[in-house]
């Protein structure tokens, strides 16, 4: 698991742990991105084997020549995803993809990595934090005095800052909707986590290719808890033992894409993700992440015009079947509506290079393609995150994410971020964007719960209605230096900080 960093949609402070025993048609033309000294795609390959995608006019007859194309290069079709035309291929050599955009019915192409095959880098997590037994017997304390509330509910300010602790009372949501948590995986072993588990409907993704064999879905090691505790977030069932979900009648699976010993999401795990969610019935996916090796991807450079080509195929796909994506915004705190932004990140699986980029250009993936739901994060006080990225819009919605710095939530441990499940039956304190996204779901899913005839574009809508929207501050100085931290664009309908409010777990079901 990656080194929690500012920029990611990863938590962004290290855990505090307890254990508890009992149509295609979107696609930008140009990208604005300064001249870098970045290796070229076939420099790189030299190096080693590199993946592909490969996006072709989705017929049966092209991708049949296109596959035999990919073999003329020297290249090796990894899988094929021949409804949206999309083709995965491992190759070595150095010209593969400049080859295959040559070849007739392929309308882009390109490396979706920087480092060769089982070359990336693994990074550091750091430790986790336990509580001490008398700080857990507190919250414990303080949740008895409600007979309703789950063990550690009163550290949970989330829940209550959108009413889902009362929504829960009136609807706590279908077990005939699933959330599926594209993520690092989630271990469904979870007391709070196993009786809304959906097995069927989870996958092993990395690569490429959907594995479900029993428990593949699951993280790798403990330090890979970031699917998990976003999955206790949206449905950790109300059962006495720990936590409470926004939506704890819900299903949910896990679909995992991060790569062993990183938590780097490559392309065409999330194509496949995105492919097997449609196939399987998945109502809603979370995506608490973004796609890697690049911040942004611009369309520009070929080798990122093809990932991008590949994601939008995927999830347009999944939308056409019924799915609704909702996204984090990211913790980089950029205005994604501005003109300009320095990227300094990407790529981040070799050696980053530091490039100017339009933000309407170069796009952050999954959040910033069509349809899908752009989720910015919000404190105990209602006020936009001080990591979180914003812009008028471009974010849909805002959640609770935390803030650890300026909003502290008069609860028992005092924590501004949110509390929910990890691995090995424990509970940990994070915060991010990725936090935020997971509770927009989790009302997405009361929402389709109340409406089931509601398609992903109606239910997108009545996630919108029933927010609330806080309206743009008169001034955003959180540290207090007498400099606006950010600037909201934007009026009480919607704005820069909250698109179109902060969703409401109450009005969901009402």
């Amino acid at each position: 698991m990656s080194q929690p960093r500012s920029r990611r949609r990863l938590a962004l402070a290290v855990p505090v742990v307890l254990s508890l025993t009992a149509s295609l048609g979107f696609l930008p033309t140009a990208a604005s991105a300064a001249p870098s000294t970045q290796p070229t795609t076939a420099e790189r390959a030299a190096e080693g084997t590199l993946t592909y995608v490969v996006n072709v006019t989705p017929t049966r007859a092209t991708v049949a020549s296109v596959k035999r194309a990919v073999a003329a290069a020297g290249g090796t079709v990894v899988t094929t995803h021949d409804k949206i035309g999309v083709i995965v291929a491992h190759s070595a050599n150095p010209d593969f993809a400049a080859q295959l955009r040559e070849v007739r019915g392929v309308q882009s192409a390109g490396a979706t990595r920087t480092a060769p095959l089982a070359a990336a880098g693994t990074t550091d997590v750091g430790g986790a934090d336990y509580l001490t037994a008398a700080e857990a017997a507190r919250t414990e304390a303080a949740s008895a005095a409600d007979a309703q509330s789950e063990p550690l509910e009163a550290d949970q300010w989330d829940l209550r800052a959108i009413g889902a602790d009362q929504a829960a009372r009136i609807n706590p949501g279908s077990s005939k909707v699933t959330v599926a948590v594209i993520d690092t995986g989630v271990d469904d072993t979870h007391p709070d986590l196993a009786p809304n588990f959906s097995a069927s409907q989870s996958a092993n993704c990395v690569g490429g290719v959907a594995d479900t064999s029993e428990g593949a879905w699951r993280p790798y090691t403990a330090d890979d808890y970031h699917g998990t505790h976003v999955a206790g977030e949206i449905a950790a069932a109300r059962n006495g033992i720990g936590v409470a979900g926004v939506a704890p009648g819900v299903k949910v699976s896990a679909i995992k894409v991060s790569e062993p010993d990183t938590s780097l999401f490559y392309p065409e795990a999330v194509v496949c993700a995105f492919v097997f969610a449609a196939d399987h019935g998945v109502e809603i996916t979370n995506n608490s992440y973004y796609i890697d090796p690049w911040l942004y991807n611009c369309m520009d450079d070929p080798d990122q015009k093809a990932v991008v080509d590949a994601v939008n195929r995927a999830q347009l796909y999944a939308q056409a079947k019924g799915t609704l994506h909702l996204a984090s915004a990211g913790n980089s705190a950029h205005d994604l509506a501005s003109d300009a932004i320095v990227d300094a990140s990407s790529p981040n699986d070799t050696t980053p290079v530091e490039r100017t980029i339009d933000p309407s250009e170069c796009l952050d993936l999954p959040t910033q393609l069509p349809g899908v739901v752009t989720v910015s994060a919000t404190g105990v006080k209602d006020v936009k995150s001080y990591y979180s990225s914003y812009g008028h819009r471009v974010v849909d919605v805002a959640a609770p994410g935390g803030d650890r710095l300026y909003q502290i939530p008069d609860t028992p441990s005092q924590n501004g971020r949110v509390l929910s499940t990890m691995p090995n039956n424990s509970y940990a304190f994070l915060q991010g964007t990725s936090m935020a996204a997971p509770h927009a779901s989790g009302v997405a899913a009361l929402l389709k719960s109340t409406h089931p005839w509601a398609s992903p574009a109606q239910l997108q809508l009545l996630l919108k209605a029933q927010a609330d929207n806080p309206g743009c501050p008169e001034s955003y100085d959180q540290n207090g230096d007498g400099t606006e931290d950010a600037v909201c664009e934007g009026g009480s309908r919607v704005n820069g900080f909250y698109g179109f409010g902060i969703v409401n777990a109450l009005r969901a079901v009402k």
